[in-house]
C-alpha cells in the first residue's frame, strides 16, 4: 500500500541541528514517511554554490520552486521566510504557503503579521490561536509539538546520566525556584546556564546533543517538566504543552509536570503524568513517584503507549496534510 500522501511534493524550508532545532529534522522525517516527495532548504547552512556567488534566501527559494514545483512551501519557524519574502516569491506559482510554529510566542505582533502572508499557520497552543484571531489572523491552527518515538525511547543509562530526579532545559528563574525545592531527592540538571545559578552544583552537563538529552532523561528515576512560561503568558503560550511533554512520555519515564490548559487534551493526570501548581505539590508528586515504585512503573508505560498511539510527529503531519490539501488558500 502506497503512503497516504505519496506523489506529494513538498519544499521544506527549515533551520535544523541535532540540538535546538533537532525537531525540524524529525518533521521533515515524518513528512517522507507519509509518502511527500520533499526538497529540504535549510537557510543557515547554504551549499558551497549559494555562498560562492551569495545568492539570498529569495533566490534560493525562487529557484527551488521553479525546479521542484511543489505543491506546498511548509516553512518551519518564525522568522525563517519573512513574510515580504513570501509576497515576493509566490505569485505565478500554485503551491500554497504552510507555516508550522511551536508552543511560544515571544513577539505577538511580529508573528501575526509574519503569518498574515501564508495560507495556513500552525501552532502548539490554543491560546495561541485565540490571541491570532483576536489581532485578525484567522487561519491560525492548533497542531501540537509531538516526539518520534525511534529517536525518544527507553534507554539503559549509567554514570552520570543516572538520578532520581532530572530536569533537562535551558535556567530560568522560574525553573530554579521550583527545582530548588528538590534538591532532598537526588536533583541532576542538565543544559544551558545552571552552572551561574544556586543550583550549579547540580549540573551534570550542557546537553549538546539530542542523544544526551534522551540519555539524560532515559537515566531518570522522575522527570521533572516546567514550561519556561508562566501560565497566564500574555501571548496565549501559557495554554500549550512543550516538546518535552511528549519526549518524556516516549523515553517512558514517569513525568511531573506543571498545569497547562491544553495538557488534559493529550495526557491525563494521575494516570498518565502527575501535575502540579504549587511548589508544594511538585514536591509532593515527587515524592509519591518515587516512593511507589508500581505506580510510578504504570504511569511510564501509560504514558509511552499513549505517546506512540497519538503524539508522533507522523500523527502530527497526518494531521496537517490532510487540513491543508482539502483546503484551498486563506479567505
Amino acid at each position: 500500500m502506497n503512503p497516504p500522501y505519496s506523489g506529494l511534493r513538498i519544499l521544506y524550508v527549515a533551520p535544523v541541528d541535532d540540538a535546538d532545532q533537532a525537531h525540524h529534522g524529525l518533521i521533515r522525517r515524518a513528512l517522507e514517511r507519509l509518502g511527500a516527495t520533499l526538497l529540504h532548504i535549510d537557510p543557515n547552512n547554504a551549499g558551497w554554490l549559494e555562498r560562492l556567488v551569495r545568492r539570498d534566501l529569495e533566490h534560493r527559494l525562487r529557484t527551488s520552486i521553479q525546479q521542484h514545483v511543489p505543491d506546498l512551501v511548509v516553512v518551519a519557524g518564525h522568522g525563517v521566510v519573512p513574510g515580504a519574502v513570501v509576497d515576493q516569491v509566490r505569485p505565478g506559482f500554485g503551491a500554497r504557503w504552510v507555516q508550522i510554529l511551536g508552543e511560544s510566542v515571544g513577539d505577538l505582533p511580529a508573528t501575526t503579521r509574519e503569518a498574515m502572508a501564508y495560507d495556513h499557520v500552525f501552532v502548539g497552543g490554543t491560546g495561541i490561536v485565540k490571541a491570532f484571531d483576536r489581532n485578525g489572523m484567522k487561519h491560525g491552527h492548533y497542531l501540537a509539538v509531538g516526539c518520534d518515538p525511534s529517536v525518544h525511547k527507553p534507554l539503559r543509562a549509567r554514570g552520570p546520566f543516572r538520578a532520581n530526579v532530572v530536569f533537562a532545559g535551558q535556567a530560568t528563574l522560574r525553573r530554579e525556584r521550583f527545582l530548588s525545592e528538590l534538591v532532598e531527592y537526588g536533583l541532576a540538571l542538565w543544559g544551558p546556564g545552571w552552572r551561574k545559578t544556586s543550583l550549579r552544583d547540580y549540573c551534570r552537563g550542557e546537553l549538546p546533543s539530542t542523544e544526551d538529552f534522551v540519555r539524560a532523561y532515559a537515566g531518570a528515576t522522575v522527570a521533572v517538566n516546567i514550561h519556561r512560561s508562566e501560565a497566564d503568558d500574555a501571548t496565549g503560550s501559557g495554554t500549550a504543552v512543550n516538546r518535552r511533554l511528549f519526549e518524556v512520555a516516549a523515553i517512558g519515564v514517569p513525568q511531573v509536570v506543571d498545569a497547562r490548559a491544553d495538557l488534559a487534551l493529550h495526557f491525563e493526570d494521575g494516570s498518565e503524568v502527575l501535575v502540579y501548581t504549587t511548589v508544594e505539590q511538585l514536591r509532593g508528586q515527587v515524592k509519591r513517584a518515587i516512593q511507589e515504585d508500581k505506580y510510578r512503573e504504570r504511569l511510564a508505560t501509560n504514558s509511552r503507549q499513549r505517546a506512540i498511539r497519538q503524539h508522533t510527529y507522523m500523527h502530527r503531519m497526518n494531521e496537517l496534510l490532510g487540513l491543508v490539501t482539502s483546503s484551498g488558500r486563506k479567505a
